[in-house]
């Protein structure tokens, strides 16, 4: 549903140049910038944003870990010069010097690797869900800033009305003093009423430039970039699923908590391999020793060949493997707690921007139906009846502020139940929220 304010507006000179002071930003901007709607500037921020890359580059870096640590150790490959005389350094003068070359391999305890490996699979695994996160924090942060902007335009489209219609009404107060029919006062009011809505176009247009970095920061776009959006947008909100069904969505489907669920196995998994280091871990190694110079018969000497062998002792349990143990279980339970917090700031999550939707839903539909279209009604009777000398001015310039109050409140309820709606996609953790 699209819903438009509709006005009977008479354009004078006076009318002209406020809307044109009141529009100037817009026109400025115009000429750099192109209309972003909603969906491109997500498609953009989700190509583009630093913080974003940053994070997939370094689940891509976490992914690479577990394969590594799967593998053995290098093996060591050794060269030595065993048992050389220092008084001739001759090769060939005593029966036990040789050239030695050897090979030795650590070989941790069998699960040990397979452990270690899982522990990294998972962390990288937590990175990834951290990815998704971060896309959707991204999506809400991009839409709450865009439909602020939009609020924004929308503001000063209202301000630019009623800086006409007031001068619509300096011009009916003007001619009534003139006839002898009016106040003088009357006029004055008017004015001060129009200095008021240039004020708050100053102020709104702060606003929106503020906002317009925010937005162009997200993008990776330069801060003071322009930016344009739609003049109009579908107004209408839709139905949402229960706040039970989303908590049961939100409990499996959001990656903040697949995340976490990834740490909390990743710790179990440090448990278990904190346990296997009460076994040894083992070398083993062969080596091949060459020798010159011949044996006291004459025959050619021998070369050696050795086989090695040796193993950790695992002797300082107490100050070791147990309180490794006592470490990865504290760990384990730091994660245990942060899943359930996390569970529950999730389903809080849930709950508060479903109220915000529902309540901020309520009101746009209270405002399309009977509070603007009446306070519409009011303001053109107000004028009739000023004109015809039945109502005072101040109660006329009353009327027009309530509307212009209420028309940037619809808009405002507008922008913060779509931005609710945005909240209740990334706190679930999937598009999927409608009935």
């Amino acid at each position: 549903m699209y819903y438009q304010f509709q006005y009977r507006i008479r354009f004078g000179p006076v009318a002209c140049l406020l809307l044109a002071s009141a529009w100037m930003w817009s026109i400025t901007t115009a000429r750099a910038a192109e209309v972003l709607s909603l969906e491109q500037a997500v498609t953009a921020a989700l190509s583009a944003n630093p913080g974003l890359a940053a994070m997939e580059a370094r689940a891509k870096a976490l992914a690479e870990i577990s394969v590594q640590l799967d593998a053995l150790p290098d093996p060591r490959l050794s060269v030595n010069l065993l048992n050389l005389p220092l008084d001739s350094f001759s090769f060939t003068q005593e029966a036990m010097t040789q050239f030695q070359v050897g090979f030795t391999q650590a070989l941790p305890y069998p699960g040990k690797l397979a452990l270690r490996a899982q522990a990294a699979s998972q962390e990288a695994s937590a990175a990834g869900a951290e990815v998704a996160e971060r896309r959707l924090l991204l999506v809400r942060d991009v839409k709450t800033v865009w439909w602020n902007l939009f609020y924004l335009d929308r503001a000063l489209e209202v301000v630019a009305r009623n800086q006409i219609l007031l001068g619509q009404f300096v011009n009916v107060a003007e001619t009534r003093y003139q006839v002898g029919r009016g106040l003088q006062q009357d006029i004055l009011l008017a004015q001060l009423e129009l200095s008021k809505l240039r004020d708050n176009t100053i102020r709104i247009q702060n606003r929106r430039e503020n906002e317009a970095a925010r937005l162009n920061v997200l993008l990776d776009y330069p801060p003071g970039q322009p930016v344009q959006l739609p003049v109009s947008v579908d107004e209408s909100l839709p139905a949402l699923m229960s706040v039970e069904t989303l908590q049961k969505r939100a409990a499996t489907s959001r990656p903040n908590l697949i995340a976490q669920s990834e740490r909390l196995g990743a710790a179990r998994s440090r448990i278990d391999l904190a346990k296997k280091n009460y076994a040894p871990d083992f070398t083993v190694g062969a080596a091949y020793g060459l020798r010159n110079g011949s044996n006291p018969d004459g025959s050619s000497r021998a070369d050696f060949g050795s086989i090695m062998f040796s193993m950790t002792l695992p002797l300082y349990t107490d100050n070791k493997q147990d309180r490794a143990v006592d470490q990865r279980n504290a760990e384990w339970m730091q994660q245990k707690y942060w899943l359930h917090d996390q569970r529950n700031q999730i389903a809080a999550e849930v709950q508060q921007a479903m109220t915000d939707y529902r309540r901020t839903g309520e009101q746009v539909t209270l405002f399309q139906q009977e509070i603007i279209p009446q306070a519409r009604q009011t303001v053109d009777a107000m004028l009739a009846g000023y004109q015809v000398g039945k109502v005072d001015f101040l109660n006329l310039i009353r009327s027009q502020t309530t509307l212009y109050d209420y028309e940037t409140q619809y808009w405002r309820a507008l922008s913060i139940a779509n931005q609710a709606l945005a909240r209740s996609i990334a706190a679930v953790g999937e598009e999927k929220v409608y009935e």
